[in-house]
């Protein structure tokens, strides 16, 4: 695994792993202030934000920007963990997103991350990004391995 990517347990979310990547003031760091996941199934991984005031948009609702920074940061830690290779290396080459329901700044939001398919060069996941049962967005993308 790259030096700026950790996983360590998170201890006031038993069953969960807090994810770091990157020193801090970097864009994936100060974005997200604290990142959390684990496995759900062998196939798909939860990924989980705090939103927060600064994750908001003039409607007082989860820009629309912030979903989809977290759809793009949310599948690399959960390819990490469906693939368990910890030295993957990829590139978002193609994502398609739907925007379903506002995201309501007070919860947790959760990305739901499934690995369709995964080639020689590249992995197929598809997703949806929840709050409680509220599905906010659905999205599939595609990652080009660079190693």
């Amino acid at each position: 695994m790259h030096p700026a990517v950790a996983f360590a347990p998170a201890p006031d979310h038993p069953g969960w792993q807090e994810w770091v990547i990157g020193p801090e003031g970097q864009f994936n760091r100060h974005t997200f202030a604290r990142i959390l996941s684990r496995l759900d199934d062998p196939a798909t991984a939860r990924i989980r934000i705090f939103p927060d005031e600064r994750h908001a948009n003039f409607n007082d609702v989860i820009h629309g920007g912030v979903i989809l920074a977290f759809i793009d940061m949310a599948v690399y830690p959960a390819s990490i963990l469906i693939t368990g290779n910890e030295d993957l290396k990829v590139v978002t080459v193609d994502v398609h997103t739907q925007f379903i329901s506002p995201g309501d700044l007070a919860m947790p939001l959760d990305a739901l991350v499934t690995l369709t398919k995964e080639t020689g060069r590249m992995l197929f996941t598809r997703g949806t990004l929840v709050q409680q049962e509220t599905v906010v967005a659905a999205f599939t993308m595609l990652q080009r391995k660079v190693r």
